[in-house]
């Protein structure tokens, strides 16, 4: 089973003009235009878009209120202007234009109704468009008793979810955020005396305002100081998904600067807490178009995400990848800390990484160049199984794995000798060519199953035996 990246699949987004003064000219042309030549020119639009996406007209009143500013006064308009006007602020994007791949699976919330010896899953997916900006994108499927994989048909309409203004902040979490990224003075310590144990992003705001005020300081470092606060707390962020959309229809794009150019590379993981409970975490790359940043995803449902920062000298590089429960009574995560090996680190607190420690590096030549995981351990019997990837000649990715000891992950205890997985025949053309590599993997029954990208470009599955993977290592 291959899933290609669909073309068809289009997200209806705001187009932003270069700058305002363009904007007011573009209002004043529609605002010039007889209703005759708007009712055409609606009609068009209407016909060209209105059946490609579920809430065309909602859209477009929302773009034409964050634009009407821009018009030369505030006429009372007919409702095919308003449109119109909107439509001139929106465009499509095709998330999956280029590619959709660096799959990651877990067992679904909703287990209800399924045959025995069935599970349910879900899989995230980055899927990438025009200016490679990737997105995260899902769907579910189900495994039978069989290990056979059934993928539900992806839905036609695409949506992304609103944004929770009101989503508060707790202050001890913030200012420890803050002392990492050596923000802690006393302007912002003044700042934090005019806030609460919790607090919204516009209490920020005025608390910050606040303290210029009141300081008299509105010198350039306050000032920069003052935003990176700000950006701090708009990089913490909840989103919702109307509770009757389907998981295929659900689009994380890119919101805030860190994540500019993209949310790559997703490692999801059923997190079971202390106390029995279950969250679902991921790891993912926020990048701008120059940097790259981990950073951290929190849902109980797939419905409701909070978007974290991490913090420490230890949250660096790509590929990070949380436990699924605590060990040794700490949160335990894998990481590559230098771009070439594999490094596990422990911590108090999910936010916060301080450490480090080498915990494996390459030793046979189709690893020669780098290694990293590729998705979170998975805990069986024998030990902690971690898939993990190796570069060699010619940038050649392969899929390969290693054992770590339940009780003290820094003990391996095997690894394989021979590539699990390596780019055949058929896989090894795409966006990046010779490319097999995977976010999240998990066990059903006795066998392993793997999702994977094939260079970059699409998705498939592998099936393999447990038992024989564990006897494969040296």
């Amino acid at each position: 089973m291959v899933l290609h990246p669909d073309r068809t699949r289009v997200l209806l987004r705001p187009f932003l003009l270069p700058n305002e003064a363009r904007a007011r000219t573009i209002c004043a042309q529609v605002m010039a235009l007889s209703e005759s030549d708007v009712h055409g020119l609606w009609e068009q639009v209407r016909a060209d878009f209105g059946k490609r996406h579920a809430q065309t007209r909602e859209f477009l009143r929302h773009r034409f209120e964050q634009a009407r500013h821009c018009l030369p006064n505030d006429p009372t308009l007919s409702e095919e202007r308003t449109m119109l006007l909107g439509a001139y602020f929106s465009h499509e994007y095709s998330l999956e234009a280029a590619a959709l791949f660096n799959p990651s699976i877990v067992p679904h919330p909703d287990q209800s109704r399924l045959p025995t010896g069935s599970l349910r899953f879900i899989l995230s997916l980055r899927a990438t468009g025009e200016g490679h900006i990737s997105s995260l994108t899902f769907r579910t499927g189900s495994l039978d008793a069989r290990g056979r994989i059934t993928v539900d048909p992806a839905t036609r309409y695409c949506l992304e979810p609103v944004q929770i203004p009101s989503a508060s902040y707790e202050k001890d979490i913030f200012e420890r955020k803050l002392r990492e990224l050596g923000l802690v003075g006393d302007f912002t310590r003044h700042t934090l005396q005019h806030l609460g144990a919790r607090f919204t992003l516009e209490e920020l705001r005025t608390a910050l305002r606040g303290a210029k005020t009141q300081l008299g300081t509105h010198d350039r470092q306050t000032e920069a100081v003052s935003r990176k606060t700000l950006m701090l707390a708009q990089s913490n962020y909840e989103v919702q998904f109307a509770a009757d959309s389907q998981p295929s229809e659900r689009v994380l794009f890119p919101v805030t600067p860190s994540q500019s150019n993209g949310i790559e590379d997703a490692r999801f993981v059923r997190f079971r807490n202390d106390d029995g409970a279950q969250t679902y975490y991921a790891t993912y790359t926020a990048y701008d178009g120059k940097l790259v940043l981990p950073q951290f995803i929190e849902t109980p449902d797939f419905l409701h995400f909070k978007f974290i920062t991490l913090n420490g000298p230890a949250v660096q590089n790509k590929g990070m990848a949380l436990f699924p429960r605590k060990v040794q009574g700490h949160y335990a995560m894998l990481s590559r800390q230098d771009k070439e090996n594999i490094y596990l680190m422990f911590s108090d607190h999910l936010h916060f990484w301080n450490t480090a420690q080498f915990l494996l590096g390459p030793r046979h030549p189709w690893e020669f160049i780098q290694m990293g995981n590729c998705g979170s351990p998975i805990e069986t019997e024998a030990g902690w199984l971690v898939l993990s990837h190796g570069v060699g000649a010619m940038r050649k990715y392969c899929l390969g794995a290693f054992l770590l000891d339940r009780d003290d992950p820094s003990r391996v205890l095997g690894r394989l000798r021979e590539p699990l997985l390596t780019p055949n025949a058929s896989e090894r053309e795409g966006y990046v060519p010779n490319v097999v590599y995977s976010c999240g993997s998990l066990v059903h029954g006795s066998q392993l199953i793997i999702p994977y990208a094939m260079s970059d470009y699409a998705t498939s599955f592998a099936t393999l035996s447990l038992h024989a993977v564990l006897s494969a290592m040296e």
